[in-house]
């Protein structure tokens, strides 16, 4: 499901499968505009940005979260020097699909960076750190260096995943 800063933007339709709201998003950004992908959690927001035609998605950087003006200014510096034109947010839900805590945490963190002013949209993360974690491993990557990448490279997990779905649904 994609958002919009509800001050400019319809609501989109609930019937939407997800590629179809990740390829909507799509869609709405001007040429040249990319988009970047946040795994949001309590201490980082790992972050991934797409290349300009929305085809791959490459990890970029963590950023410790801190207080949420300070988390907002790097995002939008992030989105000012890459030229983003929306969100994908990593939604953390529950292997039996349920939306817990930790989603509600991120749905709020969602709200809380609307003053970017960028439309955005939720991807289901389930695995995603599971996924990149166990392809470090198996890269026999130290247990320090995969700390290091594991919030980036989750993020650009949860971002490739979006932009097949909506290549899919296009």
């Amino acid at each position: 499901m994609t958002h919009r800063n509800p001050d400019t933007h319809a609501s989109p339709p609930d019937t939407e499968t997800p590629g179809a709201a990740i390829a909507r998003l799509i869609a709405g950004l001007k040429p040249r505009q990319r988009l970047l992908g946040l795994d949001v959690g309590s201490t980082t927001i790992g972050l991934a940005i797409s290349d300009f035609s929305q085809a791959i998605a490459t990890p970029l950087e963590t950023i410790a979260r801190t207080k949420l003006t300070k988390d907002i200014e790097a995002l939008r510096k992030i989105v000012k020097e890459r030229e983003v034109g929306a969100l994908v947010i990593g939604l953390p839900v529950s292997m039996d699909g349920t939306e817990g805590t930790r989603c509600q945490s991120t749905r709020q963190f969602a709200r809380n960076i609307e003053p970017l002013g960028l439309p955005y949209g939720f991807w289901d993360e389930r695995l995603s750190t599971a996924a990149v974690t166990r392809l470090m491993i198996d890269a026999d990557m130290t247990r320090k260096r995969r700390s290091e990448l594991v919030d980036k490279m989750a993020a650009a997990y949860i971002l490739q995943g979006a932009l097949d779905a909506a290549r899919l649904a296009r």
